[in-house]
C-alpha cells in the first residue's frame, strides 16, 4: 500500500461521504467487494474519479476484483472522522431546527445532538426529541460543559451572524449554517452552507429547459418601496 498524500484536495473531501453512503449501501447487501464502475454510478461520478479520489487515501483496489467494500468503508470513516462521536448543537428550533433534532440519521452517522437552544423565552424548556431547549444565554456554559464541536444555525436570516458569532466566541470550531444569508468566521473555523433555495433556483434552471407540454404561470416579482403610496 503507498503511502498517500498529507492533504487530501477539497474536491475529493465532498466526495467521500458520496461513496460512504455508497459503500454503505453496499455492504447492507451482503456484497464483499465493489469495482470502481459500480461504485461510480452509485455515487453519480465516473470511474475515473473514483479510482484518483480513492487514491488519495493509499488505497487503489485489486485488478479484476475491486474494492474490499467493509475495508473502504473503514478508511472513509477514518479519513471523515466518523470513528468517533461528534458533540452537535443545534441553534434555531423552529421549523427545520425541529426537523433537525427528529432527524435519526444523525446520530446514527456519528453526529450526537448534546443541545437545543433558541433565544425565544417561549421556546425554552420545551422537550424536543428527547431534549430540553435551552436559553441564548447558555450557550458558553453549553458548548464548554458538552465539548460541543459542531453547531447547526437554523435560525432566520437576520440572527445568523449572530449566532455564528457566539459559537466561535464559545469555542466551536465547525459551524453548518442552514440560514439564507452568508456568515463570515474566522479562518480557523471551519463552515459549510446549506441553501434549500438556491438548490431548487439550480433545479429551477435545469427544469426550464426540460421539454415540456405544461406552460408555468409567470411569476411577477415586486420590491417593496417601503412607502405605502402606489
Amino acid at each position: 500500500m503507498a503511502e498517500r498524500p498529507a492533504r487530501i484536495p477539497e474536491a475529493t473531501v465532498a466526495r467521500l461521504p458520496l461513496y460512504y453512503r455508497a459503500l454503505l449501501e453496499t455492504a447492507n447487501q451482503h456484497v464483499p467487494t465493489v469495482s470502481s464502475e459500480r461504485l461510480a454510478e452509485l455515487a453519480g461520478v465516473t470511474a475515473a474519479k473514483v479510482r484518483k479520489d480513492l487514491s488519495f487515501l493509499g488505497s487503489y483496489g485489486t485488478r479484476g476484483v475491486g474494492y474490499d467494500v467493509e475495508f473502504l468503508l473503514h478508511q472513509i470513516s477514518r479519513e471523515l472522522g466518523l470513528t468517533r462521536k461528534w458533540p452537535v448543537a443545534i441553534v434555531g428550533i423552529g421549523n427545520l431546527g425541529l426537523a433537525l433534532a427528529n432527524y435519526h440519521g444523525l446520530g446514527e452517522r456519528g453526529f450526537e445532538v448534546v443541545a437545543l437552544v433558541d433565544a425565544d423565552p417561549a421556546k425554552v424548556g420545551r422537550r424536543v426529541a428527547g431534549g430540553v431547549v435551552e436559553a441564548m444565554s447558555a450557550l458558553d456554559r453549553i458548548v464548554s460543559e458538552r465539548s460541543v464541536a459542531i453547531g447547526i444555525i437554523a435560525t432566520p436570516a437576520g440572527a445568523a451572524q449572530e449566532v455564528a458569532d457566539r459559537l466561535v466566541a464559545a469555542g466551536v470550531g465547525s459551524i453548518l449554517n442552514f440560514a439564507p444569508a452568508v456568515v463570515a468566521v474566522p479562518a480557523d473555523v471551519s463552515l459549510r452552507k446549506v441553501d434549500l433555495a438556491i438548490e431548487l433556483q439550480i433545479l429551477s434552471f435545469y427544469q426550464g429547459r426540460r421539454p415540456t407540454t405544461v406552460t408555468p404561470e409567470p411569476v411577477v416579482v415586486t420590491r417593496s418601496t417601503g412607502t405605502d403610496g402606489p
